[in-house]
């Protein structure tokens, strides 16, 4: 691991630290790598964290895909292609029939199948600029605690919000900790803001920090920046930015981790004022398509049979099969016709929700006649935007 610590470093410029001993060392496990060695020295390498992944509200096994990396004299000579092929037939062989990962370039990973399927949505506003053209602010109440404190609570809201959504994971403490809860320096304490609708029940949660110094204006220098919310109805959603806009001496609300389906564009009297900008998000891969369409969640019933287009790197998926969805389950056989031709990569992009099949057609990326179409966007329609606000 410490040959893994010192490429790790090396390749991301120091990110995740220098050394033997960095972040990529110790937040990984010898079992969940898969590296190149040439005389005895990493070349080449790759991880596939364990992780468990909403699906329009099933629960899916996902590779989450990261550290990967080679040494500059040895690129352009097939390691990673090498390893990437053999870490999908290993992925499925663990039953994990989807693979993500945060793209340090797209060209790369696009090469290999994956689509972006969410983005982040960044909101930089000023406390002055938080209104609702309706002037409805909410009900119920907001109490600031610690995340230690807090986190019993939180988790159970979370475990609520993400429920019926697509791409969120489930999350441990170590996933918390390195994301929501993480601790970074310059940023000051991380506080929790609570929502309790008006019989006392947490509906909502907004994670942060607050620090005073980052904003140039003589009596609103402090800047909040928003670690994570999460809301089980809309009374809480608006609460929270309410409470937000309280803070007085803050110049600046910055959040960087917002759905595109997020609802404040909708809500805010001057929209243009949250400077909202979408960032690419996760790339998601279709490593095994039988698996995968079986596991996912359907809100609506049909059938429909889609070919997946030749794909030397999961050779498995070369065929044609048939989905019978509902929302009592799904069941995928073999299916000697096809309905929809596409690759592996519009398929993610499909089956997320993040695209259309309408959208995928005109752009040339699937065909289909216009009923199988149809049948499509009935059968993959999901009521949130797939949205995936943790690093890893």
């Amino acid at each position: 691991m410490g040959q893994l610590g010192e490429l790790g470093g090396y390749v991301y410029g120091g990110s995740f630290g220098d050394g033997p001993d960095n972040v990529v060392a110790t937040a990984n496990l010898p079992d969940w790598t898969l590296c190149a060695l040439v005389d005895g020295k990493l070349v080449s390498s790759f991880t596939a964290i364990p992780f468990t992944m909403r699906a329009n509200g099933n629960a899916v096994a996902l590779a989450g895909v990261s550290t990967v990396g080679t040494q500059p004299e040895y690129r352009r000579q097939g390691f990673l292609r090498r390893i990437q092929t053999q870490a999908f037939a290993d992925m499925r062989d663990r039953g994990q029939s989807l693979a993500a990962l945060w793209a340090s370039q797209a060209a790369i990973y696009q090469r290999y199948g994956y689509a972006m399927t969410t983005v982040l949505r960044s909101y930089r506003v000023d406390t002055t600029d938080i209104s609702f053209h309706d002037g409805d602010w909410g009900s119920g109440h907001i109490e600031r605690l610690s995340v230690n404190d807090a986190f019993d609570v939180i988790k159970s809201v979370y475990i609520r919000f993400v429920e019926n959504r697509t791409c969120y994971l489930h999350r441990s403490k170590a996933l918390w900790l390195q994301n929501a809860m993480e601790e970074i320096e310059g940023q000051g304490p991380v506080h929790a803001g609570v929502h309790f609708d008006e019989e006392g029940t947490a509906d909502g949660y907004v994670i942060y920090t607050l620090r005073g110094g980052k904003v140039d204006h003589a009596t609103r220098g402090q800047e909040i920046i928003v670690r994570d919310m999460a809301w089980l109805s809309m009374d809480g959603y608006r609460s929270m930015w309410e409470w937000l806009k309280r803070h007085d001496l803050v110049g600046r609300v910055s959040y960087q981790t917002a759905a595109a389906d997020d609802p404040a564009v909708e809500l805010f009297a001057e929209p243009r004022l949250l400077h909202g900008v979408d960032h690419e998000g996760i790339w998601l891969r279709i490593v095994d398509a039988t698996g995968a369409l079986g596991e996912r969640a359907y809100s609506s019933e049909g059938e429909i049979s889609i070919s997946l287009t030749d794909d030397p790197l999961t050779p498995w998926n070369n065929r044609s099969i048939r989905l019978e969805a509902s929302p009592e389950g799904a069941h995928v056989t073999s299916s000697k016709s096809s309905d929809l031709q596409m690759s592996a990569k519009a398929l993610a992009s499909l089956y997320s929700g993040f695209r259309t099949a309408r959208q995928l057609l005109a752009w040339g990326l699937i065909e289909g006649e216009d009923r199988a179409i149809d049948t499509a966007d009935r059968l993959f329609a999901s009521s949130h935007a797939p949205h995936c606000p943790d690093h890893f």
